[in-house]
């Protein structure tokens, strides 16, 4: 539906159609619920951002993991889920529970419940988010990361095709172009949310809406489920939020998210009366590229590196360990944050580039995404794959050159006026004293001992990591650098609930008829990766969360 409001009236009101939107409505109308899923876009975007990723998913002791020789384990896991989070807050109680239930979930039933339902799975494991180098610390001990075969809109099919099999039968309503504005609350409980009726929209999936007002509605329900994402398309509501352990909040960001990931919901919930917990936890990029075809205002990308490129930051000084690429995401943050400056460099190889630099997101993968078996080989082949190859030629962040010395004219031509030139031989120094390292397969480099450790992994092998090589070796060029912008991307706190999805007010009481869940909820409990994410975990948080609110609000309505 998305003209007149008409009888908004169901069993629950979902407010948000994203992945976890969609995963919750599904469930509700599997019990028996009428179900009313209202969102304020257009209906091409259905599923939300969800559709856009890279469909990577966490999973335990897969038979995709034992088929790489990869051992790995609940114990191990939860080790390194919790050395990750370092919860150290008194409203952690409910994130702490949400992270070894998702846990269990990720180790159990998660991908059989998804295989059957037709998702499938790309046979090599991905070894996202590899840690700060210890091994109660933050980071994946062993690779973990699966990509759904379809990648994003893989994910989302299979619970697009359910929610639309309720909608013939009857038991689902879309209401699209429905911007919900606030709750409805009856002797302390809600039943229903109001909003405004924007004006119809053909706009192409993910790209800027209209705001227009054309009327204002009602909707009610024994209960609201609310899955409205989080704040990442608002860049001064990042700011606002950004903690001072990151440093200072940057002038500059690239976009991750659509603009209308705007964080209204979480405010509107909030001003009713259901709390927030951990806003200052976020989790953002420092591998952003501009899109040189973007989709959205100000479109970024992330690339998703191996190992081996080498990482300076503005002014062209190598970045410490573990400040690697694939590493320690909010670890580099934190350590760039500190410089001063908005952006680092990659500096690498063609032939790095070929084998190590894949792109985030459903549209940068259209072998994967399409499932075209004949196209994913291509990415064996020599040359870097399609939409990599584009945004060498195309992108504004790339330099390429024949020389170390005119590589470095080209970053100082694009890099900012406020920072110093960098220096062409100090960076010829560094380059030259990391390749001294690789004459051996052993080093005191903990860069090169990481790229040869990494290959020791079968998938990073055959698809991931260079072969070992000298930067100024020639025959590997020409030489490439990056310039790295800092990327929004997820909410990593958000409305408390408890083990139910039930939104919790301040005094820890639940509040009735109220539920949340996705990244809007932190993805469980206001927060359940605590201050890092191991990758793979916002789909799956979205999936588990949608589940659990959606089963729980049904069988309490």
């Amino acid at each position: 539906m998305s003209g007149a409001p008409g009888d908004l009236r169901a069993d629950l009101v979902v407010v948000g159609a994203g992945l976890a939107g969609l995963v919750a409505a599904a469930e509700a109308a599997d019990a028996g619920r009428s179900v009313l899923l209202l969102d304020q876009e257009g209906g091409q975007n259905l599923g939300g951002q969800a559709f856009w990723s890279l469909g990577g998913l966490f999973l335990v002791d897969s038979p995709e993991q034992r088929r790489m020789g990869v051992k790995d384990s609940l114990e191990l896991a939860r080790q390194d889920w919790f050395g990750s989070a370092q919860f150290d807050r008194p409203e952690d109680r409910w994130p702490r529970a949400w992270a070894e239930a998702y846990l269990q979930f990720a180790a159990g039933e998660k991908r059989s419940w998804l295989r059957q339902m037709g998702h499938r799975l790309f046979p090599v494991v991905g070894w996202a988010e590899r840690g700060d180098g210890t091994a109660g610390g933050h980071g994946n001990s062993v690779p973990r990361f699966h990509i759904t075969w379809g990648t994003g809109p893989g994910v989302v099919e299979p619970f697009e095709r359910r929610v639309r099999e309720h909608v013939a039968a009857g038991r689902i309503r879309l209401a699209f172009r429905h911007r919900v504005d606030g709750l409805l609350v009856e002797g302390g409980a809600a039943v229903g949310v109001r909003g405004s009726l924007l004006a119809p929209t053909d706009v192409d999936r993910g790209r800027p809406s209209s705001r227009t007002v054309v009327g204002d509605f009602e909707a009610h329900g024994s209960a609201v489920v609310v899955t409205s994402g989080g704040i990442g398309g608002d860049h001064d509501l990042v700011r606002r939020n950004w903690p001072e352990r990151l440093g200072t909040p940057p002038r500059r960001m690239v976009a991750g998210v659509p603009a209308h990931v705007d964080g209204r919901m979480l405010r509107i919930t909030q001003d009713a009366g259901a709390n927030v917990v951990n806003p200052d936890r976020m989790w953002h990029y420092v591998e952003g590229l501009r899109n040189w075809d973007p989709i959205w205002d100000n479109h970024g990308i992330r690339i998703l590196p191996g190992p081996s490129s080498l990482w300076l930051d503005a002014e062209g000084n190598r970045l410490p360990a573990p400040c690697f690429p694939g590493f320690d995401t909010l670890g580099t943050l934190r350590h760039l944050r500190a410089t001063g400056h908005d952006y680092s460099w990659f500096v690498l190889t063609q032939r790095i580039i070929e084998k190590e630099f894949a792109l985030s997101g459903s549209e940068q993968n259209p072998d994967l995404t399409g499932k075209d078996v004949r196209l994913l080989l291509s990415r064996v082949k020599k040359g870097a794959a399609g939409p990599v190859e584009a945004f060498k030629q195309h992108g504004e962040d790339f330099v390429v050159a024949d020389t170390l010395e005119e590589l470095v004219t080209g970053m100082n031509r694009i890099g900012d006026d406020d920072v110093p030139p960098i220096d062409a031989a100090r960076v010829r120094s560094i380059v030259e004293a990391r390749d001294r390292e690789m004459d051996n397969t052993f080093s005191k480099d903990a860069q090169v001992t990481a790229i040869h450790g990494a290959r020791t992994f079968l998938g990073d092998k055959l698809i991931r990591v260079a072969r070992p090589h000298k930067l100024l070796d020639r025959a590997a060029g020409p030489l490439i650098a990056v310039r790295l912008n800092i990327l929004s991307r997820k909410t990593l706190g958000g409305l408390e609930t408890d083990l139910d999805g039930r939104c919790l007010r301040a005094d820890g009481t639940p509040y009735p008829g109220l539920y949340a869940a996705g990244e809007v909820a932190g993805f469980g409990g206001g927060g359940m990766m605590g201050y890092n994410a191991l990758e793979g975990t916002f789909l799956g948080g979205c999936l588990f969360s949608g589940r659990v609110a959606g089963r729980a609000a049904a069988a309490a309505t």
